[in-house]
């Protein structure tokens, strides 16, 4: 009998052991590669003993930036702590809602998490250009998910709907972004895009109405300005957030309202008063800035990698909490 329940346990963790192996195998790999160095740079990068973008020394070896780098295993611990839970779901066959044993969009959701250490850690390891490139991709590739998760509820769609949507937005981001560098050669930052997007469509997938479906693009600009840009910013220079257009995405395919409902508390509030908090504490640690310690072995940083981690199990236990109305 119990040797039964072992094999049951294995093969309902079975996400678990691939997350995991996969990233004993990232790790062994970046070892590997970067044993003779990660050569030339990128040109935004500083040199070894000169204070790096994010305030930490720069340092010879395999982690150029080593506190800002492996403080991304936070990303990694939470992404497989997910997958554990979502195999013990399976185990006890729980299937409360779309966040809930082997469902594909929660495992995508706790995969993307993992990612976000590797693709972070790839650029505060190695200062590359390519570690750029895999940062930025991890980011958007997370932050697409929330406000898709939303539309996708809202317009209705099938999963094929959804997981094709998601791999054109990532695919047409990862190609851009490596062709044209950063804004994708049209000033275009999908990143900050995307937290307005999912303040907006969690709105409406909250409180839908005919009226609010159309003014929800209004969210947009009071998230932005709670990040420092200003409608004055962006009627000073409309080139660089001509992208405003897309705040009422959501609205388009909101055409009814969302047939599941959440609870928002804590888990919600929690993880964005996590992020914001993180948010502000990421603003100290750029050299010039007074709190900013570049030999210190508290970087602000790596406090924001470890908060935002913390904000994306936030984020998964509050979407175990939806329910059918």
């Amino acid at each position: 009998m119990r040797r039964l329940s072992v094999v049951a346990t294995l093969e309902t963790q079975t996400p678990f052991l691939i997350g995991l192996g996969t990233v004993v195998i990232f790790f062994i790999l970046y070892i590997f590669i970067g044993a003779n160095g990660w050569g030339e740079p990128a040109s935004w990068e500083q040199g070894i003993g000169e204070i790096s973008r994010w305030c930490e020394r720069v340092a010879a070896g395999l982690f150029h930036e080593p506190i800002n780098a492996l403080s991304n295993i936070g990303f990694m611990v939470a992404g497989l702590l997910m997958l554990w839970i979502l195999g013990r779901d399976q185990l006890q066959k729980k299937q409360a809602s779309n966040f809930h044993g082997f469902n594909s969009i929660a495992l995508l959701y706790a995969s993307v998490s993992i990612w976000l250490g590797p693709g972070s850690l790839l650029m505060h390891g190695t200062h590359t250009a390519w570690g750029a490139w895999a940062d930025n991709l991890s980011m958007v590739m997370y932050i697409v998910l929330p406000w898709l998760i939303n539309v996708s509820q809202l317009a209705d769609w099938t999963r094929k709907q959804f997981f094709l949507a998601y791999s054109v937005l990532i695919f047409a981001y990862a190609f851009s972004r490596a062709l044209f560098g950063e804004g994708m050669g049209i000033n275009l930052d999908l990143f900050g895009l995307s937290i307005a997007l999912w303040v907006i469509s969690e709105t409406l997938h909250r409180f839908w109405s005919p009226t609010l479906r159309w003014v929800s693009g209004f969210i947009g600009f009071a998230v932005a300005a709670a990040f420092g840009i200003t409608p004055i910013d962006m009627l000073q220079t409309p080139e660089n957030y001509w992208w405003v257009v897309f705040f009422w995405v959501p609205a388009i395919f909101a055409k009814q309202p969302a047939k599941s409902e959440r609870t928002y508390r804590p888990w919600f509030w929690l993880g964005m008063a996590s992020y914001f908090l993180a948010f502000i504490i990421w603003e100290t640690g750029k050299p010039g800035h007074p709190l900013c310690d570049p030999d210190s072995i508290f970087q602000a940083h790596a406090a924001w990698h470890l908060m935002t981690a913390f904000s994306t199990w936030c984020f998964f236990l509050f979407y175990r909490t939806e329910k059918m109305k």
